[in-house]
């Protein structure tokens, strides 16, 4: 019987299991253009991440000064149209990552996925990535529907990371994530939180509020031994 201290951990996408910046740059630069807009660089981009494509493409907006609602919807579907279709050129798991996830199954923990991404965007993603086997449950932004303030029931709510445990069977679950978003989420949830320092981060990582930071996935076995 295995004694690692956990029986499931939870991951969010971007940022934390795969670098995804490029591909979701590369969307934000598509709408961009089509709006008249500046271009931003695909390595700035990095900094917009976090909320979901929606609350990106805001982002790149409002620092522009913003566009009327209904220009600023036709340029959201026109970024996910181009996203679904371009969601894997550059986007590569994180180094260690395959290993990690190998080394927790090998331990019988079970693996889900919770990204504010739309859940038919990330299915996608990963199955293109040959990733999606792996996991119990793929959970997206809008997976858990729309709360009564007409929001979905997404990161930095709990909802997600609560259902995800469930999914998985209950026990012992950990979060690993890289945003406020993700601490949150995990800390309404009940559940330990790895900070992933390598990724996106929108606050310096030991200023997230984590259990644990990990500079890279060879650190993770090591951070939740130490957890549990």
């Amino acid at each position: 019987m295995s004694t690692f201290p956990f029986s499931a951990v939870g991951f969010d996408l971007d940022g934390t299991l795969c670098d995804t910046f490029r591909d979701l740059g590369a969307a934000v630069n598509h709408a961009l253009r089509l709006g008249g807009l500046s271009e931003v660089s695909v390595e700035s981009s990095k900094d917009l991440i976090g909320g979901g494509a929606k609350i990106m493409l805001a982002r790149a907006v409002e620092a522009q000064g913003g566009l009327p609602e209904p220009e600023f919807d036709a340029l959201y579907k026109q970024m996910l149209r181009f996203y679904a279709e371009n969601n894997a050129v550059h986007t590569v798991p994180y180094p260690g990552a395959l290993e990690a996830m190998d080394r927790l199954a090998s331990h019988g923990v079970k693996l889900a996925v919770v990204t504010n991404k739309f859940e038919a965007f990330a299915t996608s993603l990963l199955g293109q990535l040959g990733l999606s086997e792996r996991f119990v449950t793929i959970i997206g932004g809008d997976s858990m529907g729309k709360g009564p303030d007409g929001k979905f029931r997404a990161k930095p709510l709990p909802d997600p990371v609560i259902e995800a445990r469930a999914r998985c069977g209950g026990g012992r679950f950990a979060f690993v994530g890289d945003s406020t978003y993700d601490v949150a989420a995990a800390r309404g949830a009940g559940v330990p939180v790895v900070v992933a320092a390598y990724g996106y981060c929108d606050k310096p990582p030991h200023e997230l509020g984590g259990d644990a930071v990990i500079d890279s996935f060879h650190g993770l076995i090591p951070a939740l031994e130490r957890l549990g």
